[in-house]
């Protein structure tokens, strides 16, 4: 004897070997042998064999009209057999009982299970919404295969190409467009990338950066909401100085301004002043609640994001001709052996004499020149000619403080490699297109107007760090313990030595404008000078405070992401200027295992034939295909240019170039100064 049976909603048939009152041992087919209960034994039979009674009843069930059967079905629980008599005849057959109970069993929307083997006819309503409903994803399915196969052809229906970077880097697997693509892809044989730039979903290299980033980091759009800048309520003594700003023509957060005091007295004053919007934007404001939100300017060649409005900036940056409200520390030195006397932190209005640009005066400003006014080949404009005597003292400062803290490094800072500027011709600081032309440029690293500014910085962030921990005051400090290979910078809310500078302590404060880190930080130190030993008390944030940890967490994931988008734009432009110029060999110095840098453009490549060479060795390079959509070139040695390796140093190798970039992960199954590392110009 033979008997059909359900088991984890599959029906399967075999030989009776034995029964009992509520089980029965049943071989398949197979020769596996199952024990079934009895309630799932629906149909004993002698003949025909299993699976010839399984292959005839599918078969024939799928000749059953679901609509005339559920008209046949009495209103009433019933049984497959009972709706095969009404369905067939009062003799149904075996295979005809089978059929009734497969096509009974898969449709749920005109029949409801209501036991093993037994049914109930479902509501007239529920069966016209379960029909609109199969019917609906019928035509999905066919909306979706149409898209594949037009994607396989090499066009792109409208709506995948409005979903492209949902679809690519964070998908709805149930999503008709995701599913498309997929299936377009396997017909095509074809990565979803490749397929999506064959089907001409990608304008452009550079659009597809861009708005991939904006997906990921500003999905409701980089525009501000209608917010005015406050006004500063207090009032603001103001400065017996003349301040001026060292940045580059597209700055426009000017954060910082210097000033020099005393000259020839024997005792030199110099102002640190920096934008004060801390005096005016409160902690919890809608001001407040944006910076937070994006918690830094994002810069990219030729265009930013700031991380305030423009009108708010214009409010509050050191712009030449106004008295701007700032927090300032003076440092008094010995004029003669530039020994710290004294420092002295106010909040006051500065005149802003002059807003003075890196990319005009580097090449005039030279040390000689700073050492001597009448060296050959002078050619300084004015203000910044009429400026050199303050100058001239804060380049020897500079370099003073840089010994000072090589000193406590243990080694000297070296910078062999420039950096670059981007400038995309008729951009104009508006979005970029994408085909713009590309000029790059070289600005020495630690030219003398660089390192007073760098200088200047750290010298007030180091020293308002230390300031506030005095004063048991908490801050946003960044740490590192020691130069060993591996030690990372590290941020926290106590002071600790920062290695890689050589301070005791540092405290980003000098770009409230620009970084959120500072905002806080400036907040912190307003409250430690109005309120000297009890600023603890008034300062908006406490010890130990919760919000200064959430703080830093959210500040490092978005600085992280907005530097490795700055970092694969100036690749990504660094690729065209290749395209543009037709540059199909370069220049390159080794430096790691098959990985070469360009000695005249911000390129990092990896290359086959370099694997023997010793590091700082010079080579030729061929350059092979350029993916601006990976941003990924190859290349090939060609030729060594020197016959003895030139040194390298660890820090010259320390990791901050820009990345070697792969292809694209995609989620599918199957300029101004960057504000890159500790760097306190920025």
């Amino acid at each position: 004897m033979f008997a059909l049976f359900e088991e984890a909603g599959k029906f399967q048939a075999g030989r009776v070997l034995s029964e009992a009152e509520s089980s029965a041992q049943v071989e398949l087919d197979s020769g596996k042998r199952v024990k079934v209960k009895a309630a799932n034994l629906l149909l004993k039979f002698d003949k025909p064999q299993p699976a010839q009674l399984i292959a005839s009843a599918q078969a024939l069930a799928q000749g059953i009209e679901l609509e005339l059967a559920w008209e046949f079905a009495p209103e009433e629980e019933f049984g497959f057999a009972d709706l095969a008599r009404d369905y067939f005849s009062a003799q149904a057959t075996l295979e005809q009982q089978a059929a009734a109970l497969f096509r009974l069993f898969e449709a749920p929307h005109y029949f409801r299970r209501a036991g093993k083997g037994r049914f109930r006819k479902a509501p007239a309503e529920i069966v016209q919404q379960a029909l609109a409903g199969i019917e609906k994803k019928a035509q999905l399915q066919a909306q979706i295969t149409a898209w594949a196969d037009e994607l396989a052809q090499g066009g792109c229906p409208a709506p995948i190409r409005e979903q492209l970077y949902r679809i690519l880097f964070r998908p709805d697997k149930n999503a008709p467009e995701y599913k498309a693509v997929v299936e377009a892809s396997r017909s095509a044989q074809l990565a979803p990338l490749a397929l999506l730039q064959r089907a001409g979903a990608i304008d452009s290299a550079y659009q597809f950066h861009w708005k991939r980033f904006l997906f990921d980091n500003f999905p409701k759009g980089t525009a501000f909401p209608p917010l005015e800048a406050p006004p500063i309520a207090d009032e603001l003594p103001l400065a017996p100085v003349s301040a001026w700003s060292i940045d580059d023509s597209s700055t426009t957060e000017i954060d910082d301004a210097l000033s020099v005091q005393g000259l020839g007295s024997g005792t030199v004053t110099v102002g640190i002043h920096i934008a004060a919007p801390g005096l005016a934007l409160v902690p919890g404001s809608a001001l407040d609640q944006l910076a937070r939100t994006r918690l830094s300017t994002v810069y990219m060649p030729g265009y930013k994001i700031t991380m305030l409005p423009d009108a708010v900036v214009a409010a509050y940056t050191l712009q030449e001709g106004r008295d701007c409200p700032a927090v300032s520390l003076y440092v008094r030195f010995d004029e003669a052996t530039l020994a710290v006397q004294g420092t002295d932190t106010r909040l006051e209005r500065v005149p802003i004499a002059a807003n003075l640009r890196h990319d005009q005066l580097d090449a005039s400003i030279t040390e000689a020149w700073l050492e001597d006014a009448a060296a050959p080949g002078a050619d300084v404009p004015e203000p910044a000619r009429h400026l050199r005597e303050p100058l001239s003292f804060l380049w020897r400062l500079a370099r003073h403080l840089k010994l000072q803290r090589e000193q406590v490094r243990g080694k000297p800072e070296t910078f062999n490699r420039p950096d670059y500027n981007f400038r995309l011709v008729g951009n104009d600081g508006a979005e970029p297109r994408g085909d713009e032309q590309v000029q790059i440029t070289v600005r020495r690293r630690g030219a003398p107007l660089d390192l007073i500014v760098a200088e200047a910085m750290i010298l007030a962030n180091s020293s308002w760090g230390q300031w506030l921990a005095e004063l048991g005051v908490p801050a946003i400090y960044r740490s590192q313990a020691s130069l060993a290979p591996g030690v990372k910078v590290r941020m926290g809310t106590k002071a600790a030595p920062h290695a890689g500078i050589g301070v005791k302590c540092y405290a980003w404060s000098t770009s409230p404008l620009r970084r959120y880190t500072d905002l806080v930080n400036q907040w912190q130190i307003i409250a430690a000078a109005r309120h000297g030993r009890t600023a603890a008390l008034a300062a908006p944030f406490k010890p130990k405070d919760a919000e200064l940890f959430s703080i830093i967490s959210g500040f490092e994931g978005a600085y992280s992401a907005y530097n490795a988008y700055q970092g694969g734009m100036e690749r990504l432009w660094t690729l065209a200027y290749l395209r543009q110029q037709g540059i199909t060999e370069l220049v390159a110095t080794v430096f790691k295992e098959n990985l070469v840098r360009a000695d005249a453009l911000p390129l990092v490549l990896a290359v086959l034939g370099a694997g023997d060479l010793p590091r700082g060795a010079r080579v030729r390079v061929r350059l092979g295909a350029v993916d601006e959509i990976s941003l990924d070139v190859h290349g090939t040695v060609i030729e060594r240019l020197d016959t003895e390796a030139a040194p390298v140093s660890a820090e010259d190798d320390s990791g901050d170039e820009e990345p070697v970039a792969g292809p694209i992960a995609i989620a599918v199954d199957m300029s101004e100064e960057p504000p890159a590392s500790d760097n306190p110009v920025s």
